[in-house]
């Protein structure tokens, strides 16, 4: 007997799941860029220890595949929703990061990705999301490590520590709350999060009749 939640879905992405992952880019797109200039101020706050205002605020940069994948349960849309972001940032925003940053996001999209990619888009629970920022945090600071020499430095491990932090909490447990948030206003009705729910519930309401 087939599983019900996989019966249901649909082979590939459908339109509007299209539609939507593209919105979710742009939107977070300039929500990134606005967290751009966060990080600039908080960078000039925190004086000569500004070089770590990044890794306090890396985990928001990852927010967006989290929710991408959690609404449309599909390999690779967590990693397009992030690019799309990027290019938003890169192309009409002129972010200062340039073109790196693209490479950048697919990155972050790739790490916060292979959490659920192990569950096979089926388990969603706080300590997936938790997982998710986390080795989204951890792949794009080993490139950024490579990138910026950070190897041997002092502070390497403090570096590491706040950007795994910022990474659980900002891009992986903040992320949950944005899905349930959405759930709960009926904008997702029609997409594969809530028929999910739904085929879960179906069973545990046939036993108790």
């Amino acid at each position: 007997m087939s599983r019900p939640e996989t019966a249901r879905r649909a082979p590939r992405l459908e339109l509007k799941d299209i539609v939507l992952m593209v919105m979710l880019g742009v939107v977070f797109g300039f929500l990134y860029w606005a967290l751009v200039q966060a990080w600039n101020g908080l960078a000039v706050l925190m004086g000569p220890a500004g070089d770590l205002a990044q890794h306090v605020l890396l985990g928001g940069w990852l927010i967006v595949a989290p929710i991408a994948i959690a609404i449309l349960r599909r390999p690779f849309v967590g990693i397009v929703a992030e690019v799309i972001a990027s290019v938003i940032e890169v192309v009409f925003l002129g972010s200062p990061v340039g073109p790196i940053l693209l490479v950048v996001a697919a990155i972050q999209g790739l790490g916060s990705e292979l959490p659920f990619a192990a569950g096979r888009y089926r388990r969603f629970g706080w300590a997936r999301y938790a997982v998710s920022g986390l080795m989204g945090a951890g792949l794009v600071f080993v490139f950024s490590a490579f990138r910026f020499d950070w190897w041997g430095q002092d502070i390497l491990l403090l570096r590491l520590g706040l950007q795994l932090a910022s990474g659980v909490l900002l891009g992986g447990l903040l992320a949950r709350v944005v899905v349930d948030a959405l759930v709960r206003t009926g904008a997702l009705d029609n997409f594969a999060i809530v028929r999910d729910q739904a085929d879960r519930r179906a069973p545990v309401a046939r036993r108790e009749r």
